[in-house]
């Protein structure tokens, strides 16, 4: 059981990960699995474990202003998270029988490829003034449905719906491996292949990503993955800080989000590199 003083740090260090996790949709273990093993010295299936219960934390803080705010796309994000759940009950079996080196050595090459490719990304104006129903993708009939447009400067439409059901199931199997929840990969998957502006990516996402993780952290608790004692202070801190990211998230421009990513992507995984080749 930790003393005061690493608890107090625990809850500071969730309070940064909720959010910015908040912020991009992301459930903020892109930054608590690195905080665990590299300054807590927590084994890195443990801290999978925590992470998990962690992004269910943001999902819940969070999911409900960007509801309120009309800025997620509840359609589009029950239709992906049904594959996305899925693979993390994958991710969750296959997680125990893969060595730490490897799981740090996936986490490092998943967040380099995410870095280069957000950075490459630029918003441009769809001309669509529509949203095209998730169910015909290909269809060029715009929706009836109106569509959200709280805080963003243009409508969009979704393309490329089978990239993106394709694309989630692969995130439910890394977020179970590494306790990212899938956003690491929803966010760009909606954002650069299927033509989401990125505020809306992360919040669809944020909606989303609680379900991934409840699937994988069932197993996790189960094999005894989950340390409690660990879970709890983290867990306060995300609470907190995904309460927060989520209701300043519409004031901060798309770009510094962008920045912001790519930035903790490239730093994370520099460190993450170093416990790979241990």
């Amino acid at each position: 059981m930790p003393d005061a003083g690493i608890a107090a740090l625990m809850i500071a260090g969730g309070f940064a990960a909720g959010l910015f996790g908040s912020l991009l949709g992301l459930g903020g273990g892109v930054l608590i699995v690195p905080l665990l093993t590299l300054g807590f010295g927590l084994p890195l299936r443990e801290a999978v474990g925590v992470s998990l219960v962690a992004v269910i934390v943001t999902s819940s803080a969070s999911a409900g202003v960007y509801l309120e705010r009309h800025v997620a796309n509840l359609r589009l994000g029950m239709t992906l998270e049904l594959f996305t759940a899925a693979g993390a009950l994958v991710g969750g079996l296959v997680a125990f029988a893969l060595s730490e080196q490897v799981l740090a050595g996936l986490f490092t090459v998943l967040l380099v490829y995410t870095a280069f490719t957000m950075a490459r990304r630029r918003d441009v104006a769809n001309p669509s003034s529509e949203l095209t129903p998730v169910d015909t993708p290909d269809s060029e009939q715009p929706s009836t449905e109106p569509m959200p447009a709280d805080g963003l400067d243009h409508p969009y439409a979704v393309r490329n719906l089978g990239r993106g059901i394709a694309g989630s199931l692969f995130a439910g199997v890394v977020s179970a491996l590494l306790g990212i929840g899938g956003g690491l990969i929803k966010v760009p998957l909606m954002n650069v292949a299927m033509g989401i502006p990125l505020r809306v990516a992360a919040a669809t996402s944020n909606l989303m990503i609680g379900i991934t993780a409840a699937a994988s952290a069932i197993i996790y608790l189960l094999r005894g993955g989950i340390d409690p004692y660990v879970a709890g202070p983290t867990a306060v801190g995300v609470f907190v800080g995904a309460s927060l990211g989520s209701r300043t998230a519409h004031r901060i421009d798309v770009r510094v989000l962008r920045m912001l990513f790519v930035g903790v992507l490239l730093v994370t995984a520099w460190q993450m590199a170093g416990r790979a080749l241990q």
